[in-house]
């Protein structure tokens, strides 16, 4: 028998005895040690989880690293109360005319109080809504005024005009609540003014409206009552 055959014959022999184990490829044993084995006993990953924007412990390198902010203090935060209330009165829109066409922009009337007998209103035009009511609301915190009030109410009747609209703005006594309608009962809820009656007379315009209402409260002068003890001397 010759050499080859006898080589032959031995390597079938080896092959028939060797283990499953032995025979196994090396490339296949290569990849099994480096591939994720999976479950609870994988190997964690060197480099970590970029992880969550709840804030987990991911992240490259594991504590963190580029992982969530964790807590957000944004919604913890709240907005300071403004000191004054505001109502806006009345919003249109207009246009203007131009050369190149028409511009469209948008009018505000903002009437603002603190209820403890400061009030102002402004009016403003804007782009937008919102551009329009912050504008009118910042003219209307530049000319707030005081009103001077006795007993509950104001302290003498007065009269103003603004344009084709007149107000009438008279005392009450206590307990009548404030009888007026239209921008002088939204102006003088807004101060704060317990009782007062009030008349609108003229022109139903809003704007003139408040303009003659916020005139007739400039007039108004603090009068001093006399206590009995000064009326019997």
């Amino acid at each position: 028998m010759s050499d080859e055959v006898k080589n032959t014959e031995e390597i079938k022999d080896a092959s028939m005895t060797a283990s499953p184990s032995d025979i196994a490829p090396a490339a296949e044993v290569d990849i099994m040690v480096r591939g994720s084995l999976g479950g609870d006993n994988a190997a964690p990953d060197a480099r970590g989880g970029r992880g969550g924007r709840s804030g987990g412990p991911g992240g490259r390198g594991g504590a963190g690293g580029r992982g969530g902010r964790g807590r957000d203090d944004r919604g913890g935060r709240e907005r300071e109360k403004s000191e004054f209330n505001q109502v806006t009165l009345d919003l249109a829109r207009v246009t203007r005319v131009t050369k190149g066409g028409k511009r469209m922009r948008f009018r505000a009337t903002v009437v603002i109080g603190d209820g403890k007998g400061r009030v102002g209103f402004g009016t403003s035009k804007g782009v937008d809504v919102q551009a329009s009511v912050l504008k009118a609301t910042n003219q209307a915190k530049k000319h707030l005024i005081t009103i001077p009030m006795e007993r509950e109410t104001i302290p003498h009747r007065v009269h103003a005009k603004a344009g084709a609209a007149q107000v009438i703005i008279m005392p009450a006594p206590q307990g009548s609540g404030i009888i007026a309608g239209g921008p002088v009962r939204v102006v003088l809820q807004l101060a704060g003014v317990p009782n007062a009656a009030a008349k609108i007379l003229g022109a139903n315009n809003k704007i003139n409206n408040v303009r003659a209402t916020m005139e007739a409260l400039k007039m108004l002068k603090a009068v001093r009552v006399r206590t009995p003890k000064e009326k019997a001397e």
